[in-house]
């Protein structure tokens, strides 16, 4: 993370515009929907302002944002792509066991089994359906309960049990 986007989490990425009236959709990065509700002002990563969040609500599924400002199709198409950020102190508060995926950023990955360093998380892919860590910006490893065993983000370390032929897919 840039210094100039440190101290900033990313709670949804705006995707397309939704009617006439300025509205966009969105990808949350929660398992927490009502934590939305709760958002007045954002800064968006993308087109680097902050907005006022006027409203939110889920259609068929799908989160919407209206930003205060906003209200035509050729307005809201200037926001696509950009990420919804809020500052740190913002942050949900998490129950015991719970942990934001941004704090996985750096956590040393290696395997159960042999105790291998595989190397350190540098992002993460949602490709829509599961999420992909990304570790040392090649491998990639599904972030399932069933390969990341445990997760440690005070200790910056994730245990993975890797299924058979997983590197040498990533390495093809």
């Amino acid at each position: 993370m840039s210094t100039s986007e440190a101290g900033w989490i990313t709670v949804a990425r705006l995707g397309r515009t939704r009617g006439n009236r300025g509205e966009v959709t969105a990808v949350g990065f929660t398992n927490k929907p009502d934590r939305f509700q709760h958002l007045h002002e954002v800064y968006l990563f993308g087109s680097g302002e902050r907005r006022e969040v006027e409203s939110t609500w889920f259609h068929d599924g799908t989160l919407i944002f209206k930003f205060r400002g906003v209200d035509s199709i050729g307005e809201a198409e200037k926001l696509t792509g950009a990420e919804v950020r809020i500052p740190v102190s913002e942050r949900v508060r998490l129950e015991p066991g719970e942990f934001f995926l941004e704090d996985l950023k750096g956590c040393e990955v290696v395997e159960r089994g042999t105790g291998e360093s595989l190397g350190r998380v540098t992002d993460f892919e949602d490709s829509g359906g599961a999420a992909w860590l990304v570790v040392n910006g090649e491998l990639l490893i599904p972030f399932a309960r069933s390969i990341c065993v445990e997760i440690d983000p005070a200790a910056r370390r994730i245990a993975v049990e890797l299924p058979e032929g997983l590197k040498d897919l990533n390495s093809a």
